[in-house]
């Protein structure tokens, strides 16, 4: 890495996109992954589809409490 850069030719946000969704990584832990898995492998679906509908349920969990 240097120790300094010049960005005096740099333009602002040039990158920004508004409205732009990221798909982000989720990492599985070891105890998890398989757990996931199989469920997945039992409803005919993929990781991702699971791991959303347990993320909904606990959603709709928390709303109930408050």
């Amino acid at each position: 890495m240097k120790k300094e850069y010049d960005f005096s030719g740099a333009q602002r946000g040039r990158f920004f996109r508004k409205g732009l969704k990221l798909n982000i990584p989720v990492y599985l832990n070891k105890e998890t992954y398989p757990f996931v898995e199989e469920l997945a492998e039992r409803k005919k679906s993929d990781i991702s589809s699971v791991v959303n509908e347990l993320l909904k349920g606990d959603m709709q969990l928390v709303d109930m409490v408050k």
